[in-house]
């Protein structure tokens, strides 16, 4: 098992920059693939980003493509992503989430909020206009 704690994020100006940090316990972090889904008041949980259990590989949503950068820490147990050039329609709840895939190619498929099975409480990114 593995637990996830968001923090970071906030009120922000858009075109502003903010760092979403995901803490994770356990001793075997480095097995699970992490990823990061977003929710807006109305609408469905989805995917923004995630990266491969070396950090070798990534995968982003082509709304965040060029904009958010995700990494991983293994050593500190920690995911993060780096979103730049915010906008208001980033507005939403960010999660933090963690998988076992047996392979890193699953990854690229498994952009649906079903596929992962590990959470945390979520942090709020607020960008205004």
């Amino acid at each position: 098992q593995v637990q996830l704690v968001e923090s970071g994020g906030g009120l922000v100006q858009a075109g502003g920059s903010l760092r979403l940090s995901c803490a994770a316990s356990g001793r075997t972090f480095s097995s699970y693939a992490m990823g990061w889904f977003r929710q807006a008041p109305g609408k469905e949980r989805e995917f923004v980003a995630a990266v491969s259990r070396s950090g070798g590989n990534t995968y982003y949503a082509d709304s965040v493509r060029g904009r958010f950068t995700i990494s991983r820490d293994n050593p500190k147990n920690a995911a993060i992503l780096q979103m730049n050039n915010l906008k208001p329609e980033d507005t939403a709840v960010y999660y933090c989430t963690a998988e076992r895939f047996e392979y890193d190619y699953l990854l690229s498929g498994s952009k649906h909020y079903h596929y992962w099975g590990h959470w945390g409480q979520g942090t709020q990114v607020t960008v205004s206009s």
